[in-house]
């Protein structure tokens, strides 16, 4: 975090606070999707509380809507994801997010796709 409203990415980017809250929104309903709907995992259950945890304080200092599923978030606890939406558009994202998971594991190991 830089000051109260702006943070810097692990790149170095500044983005809002707003920004922030959407982006872990996406990450922990693509990550409960994969969770709870294809029982995969990529994330770890402590990443997940981690990233939950965040986001419930960053939407408790900034409350105001940011136009990304406001309302499945609104007065959410942090404590599951089994509510978040499952839909065929969240299915598309999680399914993108594992294949990039799964390749960037097989490339990480050594091993090349056309063995």
């Amino acid at each position: 975090m830089i000051d109260g409203n702006t943070f810097r990415t692990s790149n170095g980017s500044e983005i809002s606070p707003a920004e922030v809250i959407n982006r872990h929104r996406r990450q922990l309903i693509i990550h409960s999707y994969l969770y709870y709907w294809l029982d995969d995992p990529i994330w770890s259950d402590d990443k997940w509380q981690q990233v939950a945890n965040d986001l419930v304080e960053l939407q408790a200092l900034y409350p105001e809507p940011t136009g990304v599923f406001d309302n499945e978030f609104k007065d959410w606890d942090g404590s599951t994801g089994m509510h978040l939406p499952h839909n065929e558009a969240v299915a598309c994202m999680a399914t993108a997010v594992y294949r990039l998971h799964k390749e960037k594991n097989h490339e990480s190991m050594g091993t090349n796709k056309s063995d």
